[in-house]
């Protein structure tokens, strides 16, 4: 039995009491009350502004949800990961599949703890009751539902849903990302996708497979029947990146389903090898309700071989000046403390070890032996910086060729 303190994450206060509302996730917040004064307010886009320095922006900030998934030994890199895309406005669901053990969820709880700005806004959370993920399975999208259910259950405030895996890294500050997304429509879907399925129809998506992860305890791999099946005709299939930042209202479609295609595609998909890299493209292109909201990219920068294999090249310092250049938000995969890594923290992120990465809501003097980010002040305002302009441009070349409906579910 795991410690009472970390049951769950979502701490109610009612009539001077708590309440931990969700059960099976880790919570960081005191197991005793303290005093509002004690703790800031979480930042809303009603908030008062102060004066801003004038190196600063204030905005109306889109706010993300971000899932960080890893499995056995990753508790490291998605703490690293966590602090490198951490914003006092977001929230964060970190995952450790069922591979991994209790003590490794306790030990990333911990860490994160650790973080005085992240005790204060209680933000981060660490799913304490895990998910299997069997490689190539269904279960992977399964995991990706439940995270999406759970924040949307504990906070419906936000505007979009990014997936990022524990060889994931971001190219640029949250203040550089809230930025450019100011300016975007709240309903878009940046999700990479195409029906021209060519190698992938006959060798995976027609063999009939089965994930054992669904009712099996122990761990075990994917496994075939000895007949394929047809291509549907009831609906058109679409493929693409597993790696996705999808709108608040497209996955209250997916999740709610007041329409019974989700489901639909939901069990059939639930026997196609790598289900996470079909589901939301299907469901979304053959939706006429949000098929127009789809810019097809995926905002990450990899390196793949032709034809592709597996996973992309991982990524270090040969490719740094090219991943700078290219404009995109996140960048994977990378190996546990490459070397590329901490060029990333320096000289992007601006990013000290075991440090968050400081945005103007960061109001600490900086040192070697103060972080910044210890005091904060309005997290409303920002302070882009010079990857900013690149993503800036990627984003208006994006939405140019969204606006022509040149490239959208075809």
């Amino acid at each position: 039995m795991l410690p009472e303190l970390y049951k769950a994450p979502w701490e109610l206060r009612r009539n001077g009491s708590s309440h931990c509302s969700l059960p099976h996730s880790y919570r960081y917040c005191s197991s005793s009350l303290r005093s509002p004064a004690s703790v800031p307010p979480t930042p809303s886009a009603s908030t008062s502004l102060s004066p801003p320095p004038s190196t600063a922006v204030s905005v109306t900030l889109r706010r993300s949800r971000t899932t960080v998934s890893g499995g056995h030994g990753d508790g490291d890199r998605i703490f690293r990961l966590l602090l490198a895309v951490y914003h006092p406005r977001n929230r964060y669901l970190l995952h450790i599949g069922a591979d991994g053990s209790d003590d490794e969820r306790r030990k990333l709880a911990a860490l994160v703890k650790s973080v005085p700005v992240i005790e204060a806004f209680e933000n981060v959370d660490v799913v304490g009751k895990p998910d299997p993920v069997t490689y190539m399975g269904s279960t992977n999208i399964a995991a990706v539902l439940r995270a999406a259910t759970i924040l949307l259950k504990v906070d419906g405030g936000w505007d979009w849903f990014i997936t990022l895996s524990a060889s994931d890294y971001p190219l640029l500050t949250q203040d550089d990302l809230s930025h450019v997304f100011s300016s975007v429509r709240r309903d878009l879907n940046f999700i990479d996708h195409t029906s021209d399925l060519g190698w992938k129809e006959s060798q995976r998506l027609q063999p009939i497979v089965v994930d054992p992860g669904l009712y099996l305890a122990r761990r075990s791999q994917i496994f075939y029947a000895t007949e394929k099946r047809p291509m549907p005709d009831a609906f058109k299939v679409f493929a693409g990146s597993q790696w996705v930042l999808l709108s608040r209202s497209f996955l209250e479609f997916c999740v709610l389903g007041w329409d019974n295609l989700p489901r639909t595609l939901l069990m059939y998909f639930t026997n196609v090898m790598l289900s996470q890299e079909v589901y939301f493209h299907s469901v979304i292109c053959n939706s006429p309700e949000f098929k127009n909201t789809t810019v097809n990219n995926d905002l990450r920068y990899m390196i793949w071989d032709n034809p592709p294999k597996m996973e992309p090249h991982f990524l270090n310092t040969s490719d740094y000046d090219q991943m700078v250049q290219s404009g995109a938000a996140f960048a994977r995969q990378f190996q546990k403390d490459d070397p590329v890594l901490n060029i990333i923290d320096e000289k992007i992120l601006r990013r000290g070890r075991n440090r968050a990465a400081p945005g103007a809501w960061c109001t600490g003097r900086k040192s070697w032996w103060m972080d910044p980010c210890s005091q904060w002040g309005d997290a409303n305002v920002l302070k882009p910086g010079p990857q900013a302009k690149k993503f800036e441009e990627s984003m208006t070349n994006l939405l140019d060729d969204w606006s022509s409906q040149s490239n959208q579910c075809k």
